[in-house]
């Protein structure tokens, strides 16, 4: 009878092979870090309007108005926020901003505030507001208002003018406000982009990872997003992988329109992958991308354990399509794929623990480079189990706060469907 302990380890270290040899290099970030990259300038910059969606982000809103407005793009840039009904001082903030930057005489780009309409049965806030900005921005006679009718400009660049633009801008730069973005962040997505005819080009910023919870958790976010989304293949047009970074999308507008707008998104959760999922297949040969990079960050901080435990159970069950069947398949893959070789460490046989061993070191080194993105000591790539863990247990709440009807909550909202 063959010895159960060994076959857990077997499997499990089959589990880190097949990962190493044929999930897409995922592990390698170096082909796919744009910091590591040069461009050539396309032969005329086109026209590019940022889209900011914003609900109570008064901490950040300024920062990242600032950093927009200080992009050092050749070709006609401007600028739209959307509150998403804040309570906090978003907009209030947001219109400093705009007024300090329109001061600068480097800084000539105009930005427009808006307010979200009401938020309609069957949208997301923040579709809701991205959808309000690109209605805006790009207005179409026949497109659906629902989500975006009623955006009501607040206030608008140093022009004065609070009309929709003329004319519609070739990309939409869909960003976060809490992001911050080096000066060169929009010139370099567009040489990328007109470069290799993307219709979706996209940038995972990086995340703060200053605290402890942040150095253990954050890491491995990026590790388990890209082993589920493996940029080799969302850069494949024959692969049907397709995933995005919401904090950082720069939408081919004819693009937006091939798939009938965001309303054909309207309602999802994980709404940056949903994006590039239906570009990509809304014909064939479209060409998406997604890269890394350290020169544009988040704001954001996660001080505790519960503020990430919090991050990560708002979309887990919804990455799971909020099947219970598949919560249970993934917490017992978790298991023997991250918890089986540290556990088996303490098997009674020598093969056993000799095989749990090459399995935890092949994890760690598999890690290891995205320890190294982040650039904190190396000692935190032999902690991936002790995260996959945390990652498991916020899982499982994922699906309780859905069963208990407060699923995908974010800013007050519960989005997910009852």
């Amino acid at each position: 009878m063959p010895n159960p302990t060994l076959v857990i380890a077997v499997i499990s270290f089959a589990i880190w092979l097949y990962l190493f040899l044929a999930q897409g290099n995922f592990w390698n970030l170096l082909p796919f870090d744009d910091d590591e990259t040069t461009h050539p300038a396309p032969p005329t910059w086109p026209t590019v309007t940022a889209i900011i969606p914003a609900r109570n982000e008064a901490e950040t809103i300024a920062q990242t108005i600032t950093s927009l407005a200080q992009q050092n793009y050749s070709g006609k840039f401007s600028i739209m926020v959307v509150d998403d009904h804040s309570e906090d001082n978003t907009v209030k903030l947001a219109q400093q901003a705009v007024q300090k930057n329109r001061t600068n005489p480097n800084t000539l780009i105009d930005v427009t505030i808006l307010t979200a309409p009401p938020l309609h049965s069957g949208w997301t806030g923040k579709l809701s507001a991205l959808n309000a900005g690109v209605l805006h921005a790009a207005p179409q006679p026949n497109a659906t208002r629902e989500g975006g009718a009623s955006a009501v400009p607040q206030s608008a660049a140093s022009n004065g003018a609070l009309a929709p633009a003329a004319s519609a801008p070739t990309y939409l730069w869909f960003t976060d406000a809490d992001i911050i973005h080096a000066p060169d962040t929009l010139t370099r997505l567009v040489s990328r982009a007109e470069q290799n005819k993307l219709d979706l080009t996209s940038l995972m910023v990086l995340l703060r990872a200053q605290t402890i919870p942040e150095r253990l958790l954050i890491p491995p976010f990026l590790f388990f997003f890209l082993m589920l989304y493996p940029a080799k293949k969302i850069a494949n047009p024959k692969s049907k992988t397709a995933g995005a970074a919401g904090g950082c999308i720069l939408l081919r507008r004819t693009a937006l329109d091939r798939i009938g707008s965001l309303a054909a998104i309207r309602s999802e959760i994980i709404d940056d992958c949903a994006l590039a999922r239906a570009v990509k297949r809304s014909s064939s040969g479209v060409k998406i991308w997604m890269g890394l990079t350290r020169k544009s960050r988040s704001l954001r901080a996660y001080s505790t354990f519960a503020e990430i435990r919090d991050m990560i159970a708002r979309t887990a069950f919804t990455q799971l399509r909020y099947s219970s069947f598949l919560l249970l398949g993934t917490l017992f893959g978790l298991a023997i794929t991250y918890l089986a070789p540290i556990a088996l460490l303490f098997a009674h046989d020598t093969p056993t623990r000799l095989i749990a061993l090459a399995t935890w070191l092949i994890m760690s080194l598999l890690f290891l480079p995205t320890i190294r993105f982040y650039r904190i000591s190396t000692h935190w790539a032999a902690a991936l189990p002790l995260a996959a863990t945390f990652y498991a247990a916020a899982t499982f709440l994922s699906a309780t706060r859905y069963w208990t009807n407060r699923g995908a909550q974010w800013k007050g909202r519960s989005q997910a469907p009852k």
